[in-house]
């Protein structure tokens, strides 16, 4: 994976085109332009068409771009994917994921239907059998490249309380976390639903960013500034991870593996950390950063 910023990935309702002609100013690292849960039954097909028009058209700079569609078990599924698949997005949102064989399948409707290598997926975790085989869906295919916590609707099939501390959550946090990290993928925490919440909202963030979670997913414009600055390196550590890094250069230079910086023991898994942050920092100033051994695979077709 490249260092890339998924600080704000915003949900867009894929029926209002107004809101995805909006979504080009957003201060946005992603766009996720839905046609599950915001799109009444009624509204799929054109749903669907609005979405693929605003992608394909373009003016979303850098920011990602990602379509969420209608599981294969719905009338909407198929087509949804097959939509998808050339429509120019950078990776495909598939709900209510249960099974690394749903991910497999969604693959082969998409690679059938001419989806370029390019094209990632991504998997909703927000079931209970979900958070269970977290391993298996994580290990499914090399096209997934990052979980989303969907915690609305965990919260719901748990029978769990909406708390402010969420600890009816943290089981399910940890499991998908460690699920996406074990197999090299990317993890953005659930939403914050009560807007008028800020404080909480917040507070979700800094604990998301504390928990290890690339991000957050958001529903509303309004949440945008706290998760950037939530999940961005502050200044301050961005400075320290500079210092980490050529203090380790100096020791290894002078044949030493380990050295202290501010009193503290630095080893090659802290300079690891340290690069990462100065990473994810230039990315989110201008272009995305390799790291060494890392590559940016963008899709053909698309503007920024």
């Amino acid at each position: 994976m490249a260092v890339r910023p998924r600080r704000s990935v915003l949900y867009m309702p894929g029926a209002n085109a107004r809101a995805l002609v909006k979504a080009r100013t957003l201060p946005a690292d992603g766009l996720i332009l839905d046609l599950e849960d915001s799109v009444a039954p009624d509204a799929k097909d054109q749903a669907r068409a609005t979405v693929l028009e605003a992608v394909r058209t373009g003016g979303y700079g850098g920011r990602e771009l990602v379509i969420r569609v209608n599981g294969l078990d719905t009338p909407w599924g198929y087509a949804d994917l097959v939509a998808a698949a050339t429509a120019g997005a950078d990776a495909v949102l598939v709900p209510k994921v249960e099974s690394g064989e749903a991910l497999r399948m969604a693959e082969r409707v998409l690679v059938n239907a001419g989806a370029p290598d390019t094209l990632q997926l991504w998997a909703m975790m927000e079931t209970p059998r979900a958070i269970l085989d977290a391993g298996s869906v994580a290990s499914a295919t090399r096209r997934l490249t990052c979980l989303v916590m969907g915690t609305s609707d965990l919260t719901k099939d748990l029978n769990a309380r909406d708390l402010p501390d969420r600890l009816p959550m943290q089981a399910s946090l940890a499991a998908t976390l460690l699920a996406a990290r074990a197999h090299g993928l990317a993890a953005l925490d659930g939403v914050h639903v009560d807007l008028e919440d800020t404080d909480g909202f917040a507070a979700s963030c800094r604990q998301g960013r504390a928990l290890g979670f690339d991000g957050k997913t958001l529903i509303h414009p309004n949440q945008l500034e706290a998760a950037n600055e939530a999940f961005a390196p502050t200044a301050a550590e961005v400075e320290k991870a500079r210092k980490i890094i050529a203090a380790h250069a100096e020791a290894m230079a002078a044949g030493k593996g380990i050295t202290v910086v501010d009193g503290k023991l630095v080893e090659a898994l802290h300079v690891e950390t340290a690069r990462r942050t100065v990473a994810l920092a230039e990315a989110i100033g201008g272009d995305l950063c390799p790291l060494p051994g890392e590559r940016v695979a963008r899709p053909p077709g698309r503007d920024g």
